[in-house]
């Protein structure tokens, strides 16, 4: 080898090469660690509005403070990114440098569309369950939020039945207050008059809906009747069962003849 001199040259190559690899790698390190890559202002926009909402610069300040490390080149971008999106209130986070010290962070807020659950949670207008403070959620409504339950994974369901029995129970002025899905898929519908409505499992697509229709059907005949309607109970394939106050069942088990349905229309049980 010492004596070939194509092998000598291409191993001096390869190492002057390395060397100098070496030493722009050292520079640009040295370079990035200069104090003027620190970073020295990271500027908030908010996404698809002018400002923020919800969320103020104090409570990002107290949410990131110490989780956003290194300078202009070496911050961890996407760990911004977990950080301000780990506040309440904010549903998503972009990050992007701006030469030479600048972070540029755009929020998008959550919007509420009602409660979620047990646990405290809200539920957005996108069907999404977040964690919030409920009395800055009832802030942003002229009335009261809606609730909403459901299984796990089932929140964007939920919300696209309630816009669904919003249009349905229209025709009598009447608007879904609470809505929820049981660990069965089994829907029951709570309306702005304190009825509860049991509508049942959807065994086929237009199940609900033609539930709902017999229900606004019979419904001006039985407030004739019933001024406060406690329950009603839809799943029954011809026929409801209701409960109210002072509703009473004959002795003998006949059906009282106030509510007795023309022969036309579905038979009503109690």
């Amino acid at each position: 080898m010492w004596h070939d001199a194509k092998a000598l040259n291409a191993t001096a190559s390869g190492l002057f090469a390395l060397t100098m690899l070496a030493c722009v790698s050292a520079g640009v390190w040295w370079v990035s660690q200069r104090p003027m890559f620190n970073l020295r202002t990271i500027r908030i926009e908010a996404i698809g509005r002018d400002d923020l909402h919800h969320v103020n610069h104090l409570t990002l300040r107290n949410n990131t403070l110490g989780r956003i490390k290194g300078n202009f080149f070496t911050t961890n971008l996407d760990a911004v990114r977990q950080a301000f999106e780990s506040v309440p209130w904010v549903r998503r986070a972009t990050v992007r440098r701006e030469w030479p010290d600048q972070l540029i962070v755009s929020l998008e807020e959550h919007e509420a569309m009602g409660t979620w659950g047990d646990d405290g949670k809200l539920l957005s207008t996108k069907g999404e369950s977040f964690i919030a403070n409920l009395a800055e959620a009832e802030e942003d409504q002229d009335h009261e939020l809606p609730e909403f339950d459901g299984p796990e994974g089932s929140e964007k369901e939920v919300l696209s039945r309630y816009d669904e029995l919003r249009a349905w129970f229209a025709p009598l002025k009447l608007v879904p207050q609470a809505l929820s899905l049981s660990s069965r898929y089994a829907w029951t519908v709570k309306l702005n008059n304190g009825m509860s409505v049991e509508l049942g499992r959807e065994q086929t697509a237009t199940t609900l809906k033609e539930r709902v229709d017999r229900l606004i059907g019979i419904y001006p005949q039985l407030v004739e009747h019933l001024q406060n309607i406690d329950t009603i109970d839809m799943r029954y394939q011809n026929g409801l069962a209701l409960s109210a106050p002072g509703l009473k069942i004959p002795a003998d088990g006949a059906k009282p003849k106030s509510l007795v349905q023309k022969p036309t229309a579905n038979k009503t049980g109690h």
